[in-house]
């Protein structure tokens, strides 16, 4: 067996990747958002709404990603989203006003469409078939830390060379780095089967399992975009002081660490749809009793959120390749994804609207009946017998 065709350094290499697309897109602008809307003069409105645009075309692009890593494999696919990556970034890096700066983000938006977890579970599915679970979940114990790598060394490339040379830093990480890897540690895949293709009765448009899925995924995620931009001040609405706010809004990357060895290890036998069931509940109980107990509540329902939420990363994942298996995958995945970037895009701002206008206690009862409401569509769901 050639080094690039172990299943452990295809796992890592696509870890490795991911959490390098995640760190220069997706969680790029927590630390760029406020040198850049200074240096070109607009507001951050302006740039989180361009933001959210790029959400919404990756989105819509997801579908044709996921066909064109069915037909072709993946491994050409995410290398050739490096090299837009790249583009992107060193266009950002040029930005000299808004229309520059819409511009930039669109080139983002296309490669988030092609290159991030959808794309690189869809690569592994093609190569695994229905065994692919286990490669799904070390993909996301690796890029669970993008953030946790991608903030701090945003923040260091920005004091070191200022943000536009932050951008082409990132940029450079792509072509160094990423290009190679994806190009030349993944796998070519196999041909597709002839059946590569979502199986439906004729007239009968999206199985009803799809839409189940889709709506659970757009569901539960919502939630966890509405939490990523605020829970630090929802937590300080409902009683924690500001320090304790954000150091227990902290916990939320080590809880989904820990929950994705868990799904590792304990959960790595049991059906794909109880994990994602078990992943769902824990956001509304921890909801509960934060409404309940107020601030001393809050660590608790920081871990249950967190530890949620890793695991519904996974079930994106793995509850298509159980409930469909692995011909079509990509272009299930790409369809399955597409509402839930749609809702991501407005998440952080409709939350924001319910937190300030309502009050927190309608901003949690909102976040926790929408993962509940998830959670009792996921019943209706039935795994298929092989």
């Amino acid at each position: 067996m050639s080094l690039r065709h172990h299943r452990g350094v295809v796992v890592s290499t696509l870890g490795i990747t991911q959490t390098l697309s995640w760190a220069s897109s997706y969680y790029l602008t927590a630390v760029f958002a406020d040198p850049i809307s200074v240096a070109l003069g607009v507001s951050k409105t302006w740039f989180f709404g361009v933001f959210s645009g790029a959400l919404l075309l990756s989105g819509l692009l997801g579908p044709l990603a996921g066909r064109l890593i069915d037909q072709h494999g993946g491994r050409v696919v995410l290398a050739s989203t490096n090299v837009v990556f790249a583009a992107g970034l060193v266009a950002l890096s040029q930005a000299t006003g808004p229309i520059s700066l819409a511009a930039a983000w669109t080139i983002i938006g296309t490669a988030m469409g092609f290159g991030l977890y959808e794309a690189s579970f869809a690569t592994v599915a093609g190569l695994y078939g229905r065994e692919a679970r286990n490669a799904i979940t070390g993909i996301t114990l690796f890029a669970g830390f993008a953030s946790t790598v991608g903030w701090p060394a945003s923040a260091l490339f920005i004091d070191s060379l200022g943000w536009r040379g932050a951008c082409l830093a990132w940029a450079a990480l792509h072509i160094l780095v990423g290009l190679p890897m994806n190009r030349f540690l993944v796998p070519k895949a196999p041909p597709p089967p002839p059946a590569a293709a979502i199986e439906a009765p004729p007239g009968a448009g999206i199985p009803w399992t799809m839409i189940v899925l889709a709506a659970v995924f757009a569901m539960s995620w919502f939630v966890a975009t509405a939490m990523a931009a605020h829970l630090p001040r929802l937590l300080e609405a409902l009683g924690a002081t500001p320090i304790a706010a954000v150091a227990a809004a902290a916990l939320v990357g080590p809880a989904q660490v820990l929950a994705r060895l868990v799904e590792f290890t304990v959960l790595r036998k049991a059906s794909p749809l109880l994990s994602a069931r078990l992943a769902l509940i824990m956001h509304p109980i921890g909801a509960v009793a934060l409404a309940i107990l107020g601030a001393p509540a809050a660590i608790a329902f920081v871990l249950l959120h967190g530890g949620g939420n890793g695991i519904m990363t996974i079930a994106r994942g793995t509850l298509p390749l159980a409930l469909f298996g692995a011909a079509g995958y990509g272009l299930r995945t790409g369809l399955l994804a597409a509402p839930t970037r749609i809702l991501q895009g407005g998440a952080p701002l409709l939350f924001q609207l319910v937190l300030d206008d309502t009050g927190p206690y309608v901003a949690l009862a909102l976040s926790g009946g929408l993962t509940g409401g998830a959670f009792l569509l996921l019943l209706l769901v039935r795994a298929p017998r092989h």
